[in-house]
């Protein structure tokens, strides 16, 4: 049986402090079958209008975040795992590896992915990897558990991370993750906001750094994390009882119904 809580509104109405921003990745946790929704949409200016921010975390690619933080009601997106970090108020990311050649970086990319296809020869690279700058990625559809496991080995190995979520695999830098990714942006972007006053969110094993409790104590999976529930090692504490952004939308909703019901008493 999984060792989790169903995510409820007490949960979040005896805390002495409220939550003030949520980490959220996007596939498959912002997302219904791949798209945003009306309601997403809603539910994120509510979330802006009610003053607790949201930060996606995500491992798309830096093309595809750079365009999305300019469109929707968000604080911010961190890309590519961990990469980099595009704040809503300036064009340019912030670069949150150490990598002096970013050309030489994605040429060694390359060769590892080349190293790959030997054993693999069906991987091909994920239609958005042109436009990354610090991970390689190509599609996990088709791959079993035991191939994505030795894949991991292989980069070990070489020295490189690997992760993978509902869509793509990921070759990463060993370090390169969004928990330490997301402690960098709220140190440099966010100085008022502790990890404990953060709430992060996510649906696959490419979220498991989010569900570290020694770094995030706050974690919620919406439903469809529990298809992963055994190969992870840190799990949320908390699970929605729908999957996808409708497990989102119960996570804002019990948010908001606790903020509202304090202003009152207050």
């Amino acid at each position: 049986m999984p060792d989790f809580h169903v995510l409820s509104s007490p949960f979040f109405a005896k805390r002495r402090s409220s939550f003030r921003l949520i980490a959220s990745d996007m596939d498959g946790t912002l997302t219904w079958q791949g798209e945003f929704t009306p309601a997403l949409i809603q539910a994120l200016q509510d979330l802006q209008t009610a003053g607790i921010a949201v930060l996606i975390v995500t491992g798309r690619s830096a093309g595809w975040v750079s365009g999305l933080v300019q469109y929707l009601p968000v604080a911010g997106a961190i890309a590519e795992n961990g990469g980099l970090f595009f704040p809503k108020t300036q064009a340019d990311p912030t670069l949150l590896v150490d990598i002096a050649d970013l050309t030489a970086h994605r040429q060694q990319l390359a060769e590892l992915f080349a190293t790959l296809q030997t054993q693999w020869p069906q991987l091909q690279p994920s239609n958005d990897n042109r436009y990354r700058l610090t991970d390689w990625t190509f599609d996990v559809t088709g791959l079993s558990q035991s191939e994505l496991d030795e894949m991991a080995q292989i980069c070990d190995r070489a020295g490189w991370g690997f992760t993978y979520s509902t869509v793509q695999c990921h070759i990463k830098l060993a370090h390169q993750s969004k928990s330490a990714a997301l402690l960098q942006v709220l140190s440099r972007q966010f100085p008022a906001i502790t990890p404990d006053e953060v709430v992060t969110v996510g649906d696959s094993p490419n979220d498991e750094s989010l569900f570290d409790p020694a770094a995030f104590p706050h974690s919620v999976g919406v439903a469809n994390i529990q298809h992963y529930w055994e190969t992870l090692n840190y799990k949320p504490v908390y699970v929605t009882h729908s999957p996808e952004s409708q497990g989102f939308l119960e996570l804002s909703q019990a948010l908001l119904e606790v903020r509202s019901r304090r202003l009152r008493e207050d």
